[in-house]
């Protein structure tokens, strides 16, 4: 399998270093001017906006040793159109772009108040990054301080370490809606060649009552189950099933999937001679929106870790039901940026990885873009690397995507009809 090339552009050992202000007259020692905690906006380029705390430091600290933890304050996942996009010669009709990193500082607490942000902005900063070379080798593109604002007045100083490194990703795209049994190609030489490898077969088990009108109330005939996607080799052999262990069912008086009694899928991998052995656990439901805001898909992942009696989680969160977003399994934030600006993985110290309950699962696992509510979704699946030792390694994370595709649907309002192709009334599902 060929891998895409993908660039992680890494944020950390924030540190924020302000002048005191002097002491009134017949007064003490000097006192800092903003006692209240700080915070970064940080932006690479046109990607979305990161939020991260900025700790304060004494104001005659001459270095980056002061921050706290070594934390990663950001993480920046490009792919090779994006490094294309950075490294493009500036011309008469295409100005320069280049990689620019833009810090802004903030004091005061992170949120908003009717559309205004809650916090006093301090100052910005702007880092050129040189991203040549990235995809073959790690590199600490800036580490040390910088003046944050302007003005007479003494800025604020910023520290912080900016790293790049490679981070190769194996990218799968179906041909067609989960339920409409597709082929998964798989896209190399940076998405520019597509080879089958691996076909779906979608599969509605039971006769659910797909659709309820509104004024009927919940009941447990107001559920979607059965549902199930195995995903095949090219040789036919079965190498990773999603099933639906959980109905997606109404909660009482609503016409939706709640937190509090999410559906579950069931992904497992063969165990051998026929069997099958769960590998994941996916909960799914549907958050209402707040005012001026649509409804999203909650969603929980838990790794079922062989020998571990207990599941361990990898994600929360949510994908606005409307638009669509990314489901992601991304473990960057567990891998603290040291003060010398070596990625680190938890647990540090010695090196020692036993005791680490994820086992391998480290960095960026995976995502897969999943489209919003009645549009045609052909998800795209990135898988790192490192996380792919066989096909069976990607068929899984294939059909993974495939149920978080499919649970959109499933959390659809149970006042809308569901799309045919999911229907049990489907002569090709019964059979």
């Amino acid at each position: 399998m060929d891998p895409c090339p993908f660039v992680r552009v890494l944020v950390g050992n924030l540190a924020l270093r302000m002048p005191v202000a002097p002491p009134a007259a017949g007064a003490g020692a000097g006192v800092h001017p903003f006692p209240s905690p700080c915070y970064c906006k940080i932006r690479l380029g046109k990607m979305p906006c990161q939020t991260a705390p900025a700790p304060l430091v004494p104001s005659d600290s001459t270095t980056a040793d002061q921050s706290p933890s070594g934390a990663l304050a950001a993480a920046f996942h490009l792919s090779k159109p994006d490094l294309e996009w950075f490294a493009r010669k500036p011309s008469l009709f295409s100005p320069a772009r280049g990689a620019t990193l833009k810090v802004s500082v903030y004091a005061g607490r992170k949120g908003s108040a009717c559309g205004v942000s809650s916090g006093r902005l301090l100052g910005k900063a702007t880092i050129w990054l040189d991203l040549k070379g990235a995809e073959a080798k790690p590199a600490v593109l800036h580490s040390g301080w910088i003046p944050v604002g302007k003005g007479k007045a003494a800025p604020a100083q910023l520290s912080l370490t900016v790293r790049a490194e490679p981070d190769p990703r194996f990218v799968f795209e179906f041909d067609g809606e989960p339920e409409c049994s597709p082929q998964v190609m798989q896209l190399g030489g940076g998405g520019m060649m597509r080879q089958p490898m691996f076909t779906c077969k979608f599969a509605c088990r039971t006769n659910s009552d797909l659709r309820r009108p509104p004024s009927a109330s919940a009941s447990p005939a107001a559920e979607r189950k059965g549902w199930s996607v195995t995903v095949h080799d090219l040789s036919g052999s079965p190498v990773a099933l999603a099933s639906m262990v959980t109905p997606f069912v109404a909660s009482p008086g609503t016409d939706r999937v709640s937190r509090s009694n999410p559906g579950a899928w069931l992904i497992l991998r063969p165990a051998g001679d026929g069997a099958w052995e769960p590998w994941g656990r996916l909960e799914c439901w549907r958050e209402r929106g707040g005012a001026g805001s649509s409804d999203s898909l909650g969603y929980r992942f838990d790794l079922l870790v062989p020998g571990v009696d207990h599941s361990v989680p990898i994600a929360d969160a949510t994908i606005a039901a409307s638009k669509g977003g990314k489901f992601a399994l991304d473990l960057t934030s567990a891998q603290p940026l040291s003060r010398g600006g070596t990625p680190g993985c938890s647990p540090r110290g010695s090196g020692d990885f036993s005791q680490w309950p994820l086992g391998n699962y480290r960095g960026f696992v995976m995502s897969a873009a999943v489209q919003g509510e009645g549009k045609c979704s052909k998800p795209t699946v990135e898988v790192g690397v490192a996380h792919v030792g066989c096909a069976e390694d990607a068929a899984a994370f294939v059909a993974l995507a495939a149920a978080v595709d499919l649970s959109m649907d499933a959390c659809r309002l149970f006042s809308h009809k569901l799309r045919k192709e999911l229907s049990h009334l489907r002569s090709d599902v019964l059979r």
